[in-house]
């Protein structure tokens, strides 16, 4: 390449770095991916360094990538929150490894997991948080300790064995679990979703009101140290220790490894556990464990020299858009919906993905026809990563949403504020069949016998025409309703009886699952809790004056609203349906048919049993669901850790955990058990007999549950 050539080149991948920069850490909307950034960022590096005279200071490969943010003080760190130089194929880290050796010897490496998160700070001074802010661009960063304060991992004081006057830097993150909990949320809501938990994550931290990042599951991995408190340690797995101890959640595994070989090792071995994390990571950190070797080998402008990061392929596979149709949901919200041709990714086969709505697939430039790379979002949710448009042939289409609903035909909107187009008939066909489904969830009314295909056959049918029919259904007739086809009859049957059961025990069930199961936008599982929790009954909720409280209070800039965990959106939501013709009409239909559900009794704090007072973490592959495990430890008086510190009494190790992270726990004083010690414990009784398993449990084996520490 000729000098003009590449300095056409380089400016250009300083515009697409820049472009794409400004989208992930400002707008937190990325428009590309990661493997084609890296690539970009690869090509930069040595074209500047091919051609030095073009290479300029304020070049993005040469400073930290990341944002600051109006409407936040602003924080000097010191020394600045560096980067990681990254690496993408092992024969660069044995190139980091002859450079070492050149330089130092007598080191071993550490090998942790690349959380995929937002980098923080944390400082302490007289024990105490003090401040917490985000890396910025390395050497300022955004003051959010209000924010941080939400998360409940992080020791608002320390130990009186800890220094006084400290400061800790890591990661935060957005548990996966809820991430997809969250953009169900705001996707109910018509809200923008986000794009991976990491965006998630970096949204919730900069919100100007610390009342919302507090409804976010967030958590924190404190991985390194700050300007202040501790220099006295000599390797850093023995400051990861200390900071345990001192009540700081560390990351789940590491290893020590000897030579390059081991390193290769420790990174495939991580590679193959990384989805049984609680966070998501995209890659391995390889760093020199004696401290003492760091101000030798010194650091650049962008990261320091005794440090490496190994970046994975990213999970992702290659299809193409045959069409994209749009799903009406039950708040009537229309979302475009990818249908992919056929492609096998992270062990199952994708054919559909999400696209949100309008604004997503016009700010990713999606088209039908085009080749796109397709990831899972999360682990979890199928998402188009990016388009990939030198395949392009000139015959792809351009999407546009339909000016009716294409279920009833009825007039859609986009109300101010939402970013989703809605169907505003209220007799949508497609809004009841996702209503019924919703009516019916687990943590809803949980009618078991009424799943999402029974929900539009009932609907196509007639069966159904408003949830609340099923309280006046002829049961009997029901089970001889043909839940097939034509060419394969199959009779409802013996699912009626099953159904009449379920919808006769829901009547009694509390009216926090009622007010879930109504659906009302805003409303999730949590927040119906922290309602419910202020009312008597299911019909105070029409005027209630703690809702009306809430909104009042919020306007009042400087007072203490009555219900903190309730947000604002959720109580105007609430008070909205039920002044709402539909709202009045359902409201006294249940009441017509007896139903006024009561608020339930809160549940008894164990003051005697096995595990009284006795902190637990789970980790690794468990035979039963964590969250099964963790009932049974509550009810016998434990305490559900989601990181082992020093008031962890027991670690309960499934399969697949490291020996580092167990001798960690040893450290602390924290017991590691396996899973049989946890049922014998569980089983304890006074007269010191296990309790015989549960019917349910001896029908058949759980499978096994991939997941580290508890949330």
């Amino acid at each position: 390449m000729d000098k003009a050539k590449a300095k056409a080149r380089i400016a250009e991948l300083r515009a697409l770095i820049e472009k794409a920069n400004h989208d992930y850490y400002d707008l937190h909307q990325p428009t590309v991916g990661d493997r084609d950034y890296d690539m970009w960022e690869r090509e930069l590096l040595k074209l500047e360094s091919d051609f030095p005279e073009f290479a300029t200071a304020d070049s993005p490969v040469r400073n930290v990538a990341g944002g600051l943010s109006e409407g936040f003080a602003k924080v000097t760190h010191d020394p600045p929150m560096q980067s990681l130089d990254k690496t993408h194929a092992k024969g660069e880290l044995a190139e980091f490894d002859a450079f070492v050796r050149k330089t130092v010897e007598g080191f071993t490496y550490l090998v942790e997991p690349k959380i995929d998160g937002i980098s923080l700070s944390l400082r302490y001074s007289g024990g105490r948080l003090v401040r917490a802010a985000t890396r910025g661009n390395g050497l300022v960063g955004d003051d959010i300790t209000a924010n941080a304060s939400t998360i409940a991992t992080i020791p608002k004081t320390l130990p009186p064995d800890a220094p006084r006057e400290l400061e800790v830097r890591g990661e935060a993150y957005m548990t996966r679990e809820g991430f997809v909990e969250l953009n169900a949320r705001q996707e109910a809501a018509g809200l923008e979703t986000f794009a991976n938990p990491r965006n998630a994550c970096a949204g919730s931290l900069k919100q100007l009101d610390s009342r919302v990042t507090a409804e976010r599951p967030l958590d924190v991995v404190v991985y390194n140290a700050g300007g202040v408190g501790c220099d006295g340690f000599a390797s850093h797995s023995e400051m990861i220790v200390a900071f345990a101890k001192w009540g700081f959640p560390v990351a789940p595994w590491s290893k020590s490894c000897k030579t390059m070989d081991e390193v290769f090792a420790a990174i495939d071995e991580l590679q193959s556990l990384r989805h049984t994390f609680r966070f998501e990571i995209d890659g391995a950190v390889i760093k020199i464990d004696e401290r003492r070797f760091y101000e030798v080998l010194g650091a650049t402008a962008h990261g320091p020299r005794w440090a490496r990061a190994y970046k994975y392929a990213p999970e992702r596979a290659e299809t193409t858009v045959e069409a994209i149709t749009v799903q009406v949901g039950r708040t009537g919200i229309l979302t475009p919906v990818a249908e992919l041709k056929p492609v096998p990714l992270a062990g199952s086969v994708i054919s559909r993905a999400t696209l949100h709505n309008a604004d997503q697939i016009a700010r990713q430039d999606i088209r039908v026809g085009d080749h796109i790379w397709l990831v899972k979002a999360g682990d979890v949710i199928p998402a188009v990563d990016s388009v990939i448009p030198e395949k392009r042939t000139g015959a792809e289409k351009v999407f546009v949403m339909p000016t009716a609903c294409p279920v009833c035909g009825g007039e859609v909107a986009r109300l101010e504020g939402e970013v989703a187009t809605r169907c505003v008939n209220p007799a949508c066909p497609a809004q009841l069949c996702r209503r019924l489904e919703h009516f019916a969830s687990r943590n809803a009314l949980d009618l078991k016998a009424l799943g999402g295909k029974i929900a539009d056959i009932f609907v196509a049918k007639g069966v159904v025409k408003d949830p609340l029919d099923l309280f006046d259904l002829d049961y009997d007739a029901l089970a001889s309703l043909n839940i097939g086809d034509d060419e394969s009859p199959r009779k409802f049957g013996l699912n009626a009886q099953n159904l009449r059961k379920a919808v006769s025990d829901a009547k009694s069930l509390p009216l926090e699952r009622w007010l879930f199961a109504v659906g009302i936008p805003q409303v999730g599982v949590t927040v119906a809790k922290d309602i419910a929790a202020e009312h008597e009954k299911f019909s105070d909720l029409k005027d209630s004056p703690v809702l009306k409280n809430v909104i009042e209070n919020d306007a009042k800039k400087g007072k203490e609203r009555k219900i903190l965990a309730i947000k604002v959106e959720a109580a105007k939501a609430v008070l909205s349906f039920f002044s709402s013709e539909y709202g009045s009409a359902f409201l006294d239909r249940m009441l017509s048919l007896g139903i006024d559900p009561l608020r339930g009794a809160r549940a008894a704090v164990a003051t005697e049993g096995p595990l009284v007072g006795a902190g637990c973490v789970l980790t690794g592959t468990l035979s039963r669901p964590r969250g099964e495990y963790a009932a049974l430890i509550e009810k016998a008086g434990g305490i559900v850790q989601s990181a082992v510190t020093s008031k962890t009494k027991y670690l309960i190790a499934g399969a697949n955990v490291g020996a580092t992270k167990t001798e960690k726990a040893r450290a602390l004083g924290t017991e590691v058990i396996d899973e049989a010690r946890l049922l014998e414990l569980l089983g304890s009784t006074p007269s010191g007999k296990a309790e015989p398993p549960a019917e349910e449990a001896k029908s058949a084996p759980a499978a096994p549950v991939q997941g580290d520490l508890f949330g």
